[in-house]
């Protein structure tokens, strides 16, 4: 029997804190670094121990710079981790801004926490501060797609692309063991084969275990346009004198949101509102895409230009907390794109406090949000959020744009993993209970796969 395997450490019956540590005799590899966000019981899961041995990992794998797959690095290296982070270019750029800002937004969160009295931990302190974030940046080492690279002995990775956000990747390590080679393939997070800014998804390679993300395993996206929904809710708002408020990611939703603003925008089909960026880590990757248009990235749509993605006229960049209040209370109906796309923290809490409590504001959840974020209340319908240890009525319009989301619906998610040869077992993942379990007997009844959803700390021979 072969000693390699696989446990599960996190993103099993959530969508985030994605981790999985892959072992063969010789190596192991942890797959994906992810923090823990929404329920309380989830981001206290951050605070505990990481339930293997640290410095017995010798190499890390990001699928992408996103928060939920990324964000314990630091952690990782307080703890005394110091090995090589392998993903691809795009990853390496994005994750820099990516940790660098939760460190920053963790100590700021610490300190109002503590100037306003609203925790329950005297002092607060931040999960990592911004020492940590540097020592885990400079462990990120970039590897292109489709290029195989031995990253530990016996262990041997390639890089797919996934079509999710720029540098996403499907993950394939090929394991040496004594027994012969076995063979595990991550999907990370999926993208959609429409993205209007990336290419699709490569085909997945086979493999002997397949770990397959389910954020929407239950549930396909709206066929109808989302910039026409768009549109008609930015005019519905300001018609009644208000401003549009789009919490969202700063990183792949931002640019989709401002592309799919600037066709409304062109096409007339808009009045010519402000549109306000409020979120410099939202602008720092703004940069990144646009560098990567102009260099045109085999990953992005060949027909893509630089002008028709993101120069918006009058695009108004906000980068100081002064300037950012000033949107708060906005003297003409705007369009305000503010960060974090859960509304788990940063500037659009503040917005959020100001704006919800109007009736003739919007407030644009573009995508997925998940369970115990203040997106997630939003979209379900919730009569007041609470925000800096104060209830807020909701009286603004809340729109759902479930279609904008970059992950692939179930029907995507289906196609991609069958159209390669059967895995021995397929391990579905990142995703809450019911979409895990609802995909996985769909590949069972419909394709003959054994598909199981893992539990936390699980651990599973290949």
């Amino acid at each position: 029997m072969s000693g390699a395997s696989i446990t599960f450490f996190g993103g099993v019956g959530t969508v985030t804190g994605s981790k999985a540590l892959i072992e063969s005799d010789r190596s192991s590899v942890l797959l994906d670094c992810g923090l823990f966000q929404g329920l309380s019981s989830l981001r206290r899961r951050n605070w505990e121990p990481p339930g293997f041995a640290v410095r017995d990992v010798d190499a890390v794998v990001l699928t992408h710079a996103h928060l939920d797959h990324s964000g314990y690095l630091p952690l990782l290296v307080r703890h005394g981790w110091h090995g090589k982070v392998y993903c691809t270019d795009g990853t390496t750029q994005l994750a820099e801004v990516v940790l660098r800002d939760s460190a920053h937004l963790q100590e700021e969160e610490a300190r109002q926490a503590n100037e306003g009295g609203w925790t329950k931990h005297r002092p607060a302190v931040p999960l990592y501060d911004g020492g940590d974030a540097e020592r885990a940046c400079r462990l990120l080492t970039s590897v292109p797609y489709g290029e195989s690279t031995e990253i530990a002995e016996g262990i041997t990775l390639t890089l797919g692309r996934a079509g999710h956000i720029l540098g996403s990747s499907w993950a394939k390590l090929d394991l040496d063991t004594d027994t012969g080679i076995r063979t595990v393939v991550g999907s990370g997070d999926l993208g959609r084969p429409s993205h209007p800014l990336l290419a699709p998804p490569d085909p997945r390679p086979a493999a002997d275990a397949l770990l397959i993300e389910s954020t929407y395993g239950n549930r396909r996206h709206e066929r109808w346009d989302c910039p026409d929904r768009l549109g008609d809710a930015i005019r519905r708002t300001a018609q009644r004198g208000g401003s549009v408020l789009i919490p969202a990611f700063a990183v792949d939703r931002t640019e989709m949101l401002l592309h799919y603003l600037m066709q409304l925008k062109r096409a007339g089909k808009i009045p010519d509102l402000p549109i306000v960026l409020d979120s410099p880590m939202a602008l720092s990757c703004l940069q990144i895409y646009r560098q990567a248009v102009k260099e045109r990235w085999p990953e992005l749509r060949p027909e893509l230009t630089e002008d028709e993605l993101f120069d918006i006229e009058g695009l108004i960049e906000i980068h100081t907390a002064q300037a950012s209040a000033h949107w708060n209370d906005p003297r003409q109906p705007s369009i305000i794109i503010s960060a974090s796309g859960m509304a788990s923290g940063g500037r659009v809490l503040h917005h959020l406090r100001h704006l919800l409590p109007d009736h003739k504001h919007s407030v644009i959840i573009a995508g997925f949000a998940a369970a115990g974020t203040r997106a997630r209340q939003l979209t379900d319908g919730a009569t007041q959020v609470k925000i800096h240890g104060r209830y807020v009525p909701v009286r603004s319009e809340v729109l759902v744009l479930n279609a904008m989301s970059a992950h692939a619906d179930c029907d995507e998610l289906y196609d991609w993993a069958t159209a390669a040869r059967p895995p021995a077992t397929c391990y579905v993942v990142h995703g809450e209970p019911s979409s895990s379990h609802e995909l996985a007997a769909r590949l069972h009844d419909g394709a003959g796969w054994t598909a199981v959803v893992p539990t936390p700390g699980e651990r599973v021979l290949i």
